[in-house]
């Protein structure tokens, strides 16, 4: 499904509209930090499974407790609203 890339002022208001989100690398970025290896594994375990429903997965990186997460939709070489619909349920889990 392809989805319009949200630029300037779109993607500046949708960005502030998230929780500790940054643009970085043309992607959407967060570093997520939890109380031990198993509560960041429990988050990425649960935040698979959402983003497998989406059919659209993350790149991210886990060391002990903390969880990089970077977002962009690859066909639309940027980020989309599709990104952004996934950074809010990523921090809803989070937030469980």
């Amino acid at each position: 499904m392809a989805r319009d890339l949200l630029e300037g002022a779109v993607l500046s208001a949708a960005v502030s509209g998230l929780d500790g989100w940054t643009v970085q690398d043309g992607k959407l970025h967060k570093e997520y930090r939890f109380a031990d290896f198993v509560s960041a594994f429990g988050f990425m375990s649960a935040a698979a499974l959402c983003a497998e429903r989406k059919n659209h997965h993350p790149e991210w990186f886990n060391v002990y407790n903390t969880v990089r997460v970077d977002l962009s939709t690859h066909d639309a070489g940027g980020i989309t609203t599709w990104d952004v619909e996934l950074a809010e349920e990523f921090d809803r889990i989070a937030n469980d």
